[in-house]
């Protein structure tokens, strides 16, 4: 299809200064961060080795954790794929299209278009990151054709650029793997520490709402100030780009007897009623917010939303190739935490982090390597898997509330993820642009929320 390609006369103009000065580092991220299934496989030799090193374990021992710990994560990584693939099934049924088809006239000028396309996107992350993931790709599609209709013209990179950056806070939302798995009865986490700790004590914590709140702001005007005043021709869409990405269900014919039965609404109507009429039964009875039931709840709203089983089986169909990813690495992860385990990794690495450490700065600390470690395992479900065991044992030792070390771990995951390419490529997709029509505004966003970030972690580390 026909997208915007850049050219350095038009780029100079489009781009304020913050961003230009980032390109070289974008053009680097860009074009020698392999793909994340290498990430994954170098993650587990470099782990294998420092196993080797670190500790009194031989290659057998090596060999036998990580064989092991191969299918440590099955459950994990199935509530982690379906909740993409959910989430994404979600933001595509017809009734959320055609909310956001009228979403997109409120705004009235391009300014005020990408922050609106922000705060929206930035709202379904919060409710979960993978619906979010494809309301802001969708939400930009239908703003830049409607400014199209309007013959405004308007920049469909610095739109998309404004639906991915809602991603910045994804971690501290409804979805969060973090804190949902350490929520979650019979966890890893829970397995570590002893008990399950509420979302009441990490996403509905009054310091993480509140620096949800101060992040959507500072990042809302952060784009409003980077955000291109002149719009070359170069970074406009025409309907006939946005049409041949449009990923819309399509119903089929009705002519075998057994088509009006999957065209039907009887079926996908009932099972959604059941579904409502269990999460009612389980808050009644006391019951908490879990991956599981978080699931649950995007899977009941499908089959309400959904007219019949074609287009049920359409949106799971069009979601599903963003989920082989999870799939695949997710035992690879589980694998280098079986190393980490049986070699006693873990505990060498949690010394190394105690010896520069105090309870004060252990959360900013954390934070800032979870943000690195984003670059090697961009799944959050994934990282929690890898960090928070190393983190957790360290925040027992110099007295940290482990809710604490949780978030922290999804913060740097969040935060990264603004000039990492993994989560990108399935909006990157739908809006047909590439990585580097985004990263000089993306980068932006990354400065700004990791001041939010780094100073939560301060002041909860004070004790504030």
């Amino acid at each position: 299809m026909s997208t915007p390609e850049h050219h350095s006369d038009t780029r100079t103009t489009a781009e304020p200064p913050l961003a230009r000065l980032m390109r070289p580092v974008n053009s680097v991220v860009e074009r020698f961060i392999p793909s994340a299934l290498i990430f994954a496989i170098v993650l587990t030799v470099v782990v294998a080795v420092m196993a080797l090193i670190l500790t009194d374990s031989g290659p057998m021992t090596v060999i036998e954790g990580w064989g092991v710990g191969l299918s440590g994560l099955l459950e994990f990584m199935t509530q982690m794929a379906l909740v993409l693939l959910l989430g994404h099934a979600l933001a595509s049924t017809r009734p959320v299209r055609a909310l956001l088809g009228r979403l997109a006239s409120v705004p009235r000028s391009p300014l005020k278009a990408y922050v609106f396309v922000f705060v929206v996107a930035a709202i379904s992350c919060l409710i979960t990151w993978g619906f979010g993931l494809v309301v802001g790709a969708l939400l930009a599609r239908e703003v830049a054709h409607e400014f199209g209709r309007r013959n405004i013209p308007i920049s469909f990179p610095m739109l998309v650029a404004a639906g991915f950056s809602g991603m910045v806070v994804w971690h501290m939302g409804y979805s969060g793997s973090g804190p949902l798995t350490a929520a979650t009865p019979g966890s890893f986490i829970e397995k570590q520490v002893g008990y399950v700790i509420p979302i009441s004590e990490t996403t509905f914590s009054w310091w993480n709402m509140s620096a949800a709140v101060a992040t959507v702001i500072l990042v809302a005007a952060a784009l409003w100030l980077v955000a291109p005043r002149v719009v070359p021709a170069s970074h406009r869409i025409t309907a006939e780009a946005l049409k041949e990405s449009d990923q819309e269900v399509q119903q089929p014919k009705v002519e075998a007897p057994a088509d009006h039965l999957d065209a039907s609404r009887l079926p996908t109507l009932l099972i959604g009623i059941a579904l409502v009429a269990y999460l009612v039964i389980h808050f009644a009875h006391g019951g908490s917010v879990t991956l599981n039931i978080v699931n649950w709840m995007f899977l009941a709203l499908i089959f309400l939303l959904s007219r019949n089983s074609f287009e049920v089986m359409g949106l799971i169909k069009n979601a599903a190739s963003n989920v082989g990813d999870i799939l695949l690495q997710f035992p690879l992860y589980a694998g280098i935490m079986g190393i980490m385990t049986a070699t006693g990794l873990i505990q060498v690495l949690s010394d190394s982090i105690v010896a520069v450490a105090s309870p004060q700065t252990l959360g900013l600390l954390a934070f800032l390597s979870a943000g690195l470690v984003n670059f090697f395992v961009p799944s959050g479900g994934g990282q929690v898997a890898i960090q928070a065991p190393i983190l957790l044992d360290a925040a027992a030792r110099l007295d940290v509330d482990p809710s604490v070390m949780i978030m922290a771990v999804a913060y740097g995951d969040q935060w990264t993820n603004m000039i990492q390419p993994f989560w990108a490529l399935p909006l990157l997709a739908i809006a047909g642009l590439k990585i580097r029509d985004i990263l000089g505004y993306t980068t932006v966003v990354l400065l700004v929320s990791g001041v939010v970030f780094g100073a939560t972690m301060l002041i909860v580390g004070a004790g504030v």
